[in-house]
């Protein structure tokens, strides 16, 4: 199944699809020019693995809502050697890198591709996960509606949610670790400041980490 959405970068740490491509155009904070509208095509890979909880549909292959899930990346999750500071339950998000790596016992992290904060957006210090939540509700903060009055003020969660299949709050903050209706985003600084991942990588963090555990974000 094929799905046309125009859809921006950067909004709810996630884009967006609008239903009018007149309101598809966002400034850039650094050169006030506007950003570029993308028109993206979902088609689903054909062995692409789909999640079996999406709100209000039965999970399965046949469902034609299942079939739009956006699931895929080009950015593989791996395991890799880990020699930093970190303790194991750790999540380290490298901006830089775009990459979030979970520190394993024995000398190891798991890395998954990450999208990052657009240039203006970028963050970093030390965080905890104070919530989980599995396809979450949107409720847009009030700094993005500041920038962005027509967005909604509320989004339940769902497919077309661009918050994705998981989200991880992290302290008091607006930001999250979530996933994303735009794979194809995912290695790419184009967020209002949140981690953003594939649905399909965000289900996996989501199981392996607890509230209470630390994130650190680096430059």
């Amino acid at each position: 199944m094929r799905r046309f959405v125009v859809a921006l970068g950067g909004l709810a740490c996630a884009a967006v699809a609008l239903a009018s491509p007149a309101a598809a155009y966002e400034i850039d904070p650094l050169t006030r020019q506007p950003l570029t509208e993308v028109l993206t095509v979902r088609v689903r890979p054909q062995n692409a693995a789909l999640p079996a909880d999406i709100p209000g549909s039965p999970g399965s292959a046949a469902d034609p809502l299942a079939s739009t899930v956006p699931q895929m990346t080009a950015i593989p999750r791996e395991t890799v050697p880990y020699t930093g500071p970190y303790a194991p339950g750790t999540i380290v998000v490298s901006t830089a890198e775009r990459r979030l790596y979970f520190i394993q016992p024995g000398g190891e992290a798991l890395r998954y591709g990450v999208g990052v904060g657009r240039p203006g957006f970028t963050w970093g210090g030390s965080q905890t996960v104070t919530m989980k939540r599995e396809w979450p509700d949107w409720r847009p903060p009030s700094e993005m509606l500041r920038r962005r009055p027509d967005l909604p003020r509320y989004m339940k969660g769902g497919i077309e949610n661009p918050l994705g299949a998981r989200a991880m709050y992290l302290g008091n903050t607006i930001y999250r670790i979530h996933g994303s209706n735009e794979p194809e985003t995912i290695g790419t600084a184009v967020s209002s400041g949140c981690i953003r991942m594939t649905n399909e990588d965000v289900t996996d963090l989501y199981s392996r980490v607890k509230v209470g555990a630390r994130v650190v974000v680096q430059r």
